[in-house]
C-alpha cells in the first residue's frame, strides 16, 4: 500500500473548498499503472468545475493532465514498464496528487526532448490546440484566425502553430498588460478586448474578416465573433473563461454569411487510445520542430492550489500555471 496526497472538494464554490488530503492507495488494478506525478497541468476547466458550472459527483478530485514516472503496473499492462517517463490527459478527474492510478490505456510515453513539466503544462493545452488546427479546421498557410484569449495557454500555443502553418492571426488579450505575450506567440496584431474589439479587428485587417474564430471566452465574446467571421466561415466556441455562450439561433448564421459554428472539446476527439497516442505524437512533433513552445508563467507547489485557482481568476498569470507536488 502506497500513500497519497491528493486535492478533494465536497462542495462547489471559490478556491477555499479544496483540501489536501492524505490516504493509503491501493496496488494498481489490472490494466492499471500507478503514476509518481511530478508535474500536474493547471486548465481553466478546473475552476468551471470546481466552481459547479460543470458539475461533478461529489465529493471528487480535480486536474486532467499530469506527468511523472511509471511506478508500479497492474496485471495486463505489456506497454509500460517501471522507470518509464509518461503523461496522462484524459483518466478522468483527480490528476491534482502526488500519485495516482490510472488505465494504461489512457498513458503516452513522452520522448526524452520534453520535460516534465513541460508535457504537464502542454499536453491538455496542446491536445486542443491539436485538435482545433488539424480536425475542427486544417488552417493552411494564408488563412486569416482571429484567436481569442491569445495571451493564454491555449491561446499562445495554437497562435505559434498556427503561424507556424502559414496562417495570419490576429489576437485577443483581457488587458494590454499581455499584449506583449500574445505578440510574442506570433500574433500579427493584437486587441484589447476592452475596447470597441469587433471594429479594432477589422481596421487591423484592412477589412478582411476571419476564416475561422477561435473563441474561448464565450459569453462576452460569441455574439461579435460572429461579425468578424468571413461569408461561409467558422465559429469556434470551445471555452467559456466568461461564462456560458449564449444561445444562437440558426438563422442569425444565414444573416451573418451563411456561417458555420460549433462546440468541440478535446476527449472526444482523444477518445480512442490509439487516436490519442497519434495526436500526441503529431503534438510532441510540433515541440520539436519549435512550432510548439510553454511559456510557464507561474509554479505552485500542491499545497498552495488554493493560491494557484486564486492567481488563475484573478488573470494574474501570462501562459501557464503548473502545479508541483
Amino acid at each position: 500500500m502506497t500513500t497519497q496526497r491528493r486535492v478533494v472538494i465536497t462542495e462547489f464554490g471559490p478556491p477555499q473548498v479544496m483540501t489536501l488530503r492524505s490516504g493509503d492507495l491501493p496496488a494498481p488494478g489490472a490494466g492499471e499503472v500507478c503514476v509518481r506525478q511530478t508535474a500536474i497541468g493547471f486548465n481553466f476547466i478546473d475552476i468551471y468545475q470546481r466552481r459547479g458550472a460543470y458539475p461533478l459527483d461529489l465529493p471528487t478530485g480535480l486536474g486532467f493532465e499530469a506527468a511523472g514516472v511509471v511506478e508500479a503496473v497492474g496485471p495486463d499492462v505489456t506497454d509500460v514498464t517501471p522507470g518509464d517517463r509518461v503523461a496522462t490527459m484524459n483518466a478522468g478527474v483527480g490528476a491534482y496528487a502526488d500519485r495516482r492510478n490510472v488505465p494504461a490505456a489512457k498513458l503516452v510515453r513522452l520522448p526524452d526532448g520534453v520535460g516534465d513539466e513541460t508535457a504537464a503544462a502542454l499536453l491538455f493545452k496542446g491536445m486542443t490546440a491539436q485538435y482545433l488546427l488539424r480536425k475542427t479546421h486544417a488552417v493552411q498557410a494564408g488563412d486569416l484566425l482571429l484567436v481569442h484569449s491569445a495571451a493564454g495557454g491555449v491561446g499562445q500555443i495554437l497562435t505559434r502553430w498556427a503561424t507556424a502553418l502559414g496562417a495570419t492571426v490576429i489576437g485577443t488579450t483581457g488587458s494590454p498588460a499581455k499584449r506583449d505575450a500574445a505578440l510574442a506567440a506570433g500574433c500579427a496584431a493584437v486587441i484589447d478586448l476592452n475596447d470597441d474589439w469587433p471594429k479594432a479587428f477589422l481596421e487591423a485587417t484592412g477589412g478582411a474578416k476571419a476564416r475561422v474564430v477561435y473563441d474561448a471566452v464565450g459569453k462576452d465574446t460569441l455574439l461579435q465573433s460572429l461579425d468578424c467571421a468571413a461569408p461561409f466561415g467558422l465559429v469556434v466556441s470551445y471555452g467559456a473563461a466568461s461564462g456560458p455562450s449564449p444561445a444562437i439561433d440558426p438563422e442569425l448564421l444565414n444573416k451573418k454569411g451563411c456561417l458555420f459554428l460549433t462546440r468541440p472539446s478535446v476527449f472526444p476527439h482523444n477518445a480512442d487510445p490509439a487516436t490519442f497516442r497519434a495526436n500526441a505524437a503529431d503534438l510532441f512533433d510540433a515541440i520539436g520542430r519549435g512550432h510548439v513552445a510553454v511559456d510557464i508563467g507561474a509554479r505552485f507547489p500542491l499545497d498552495r492550489v488554493v493560491e494557484a485557482h486564486e492567481a488563475a481568476e484573478a488573470r494574474a498569470v501570462t501562459g501557464a500555471i503548473v502545479l508541483v507536488p
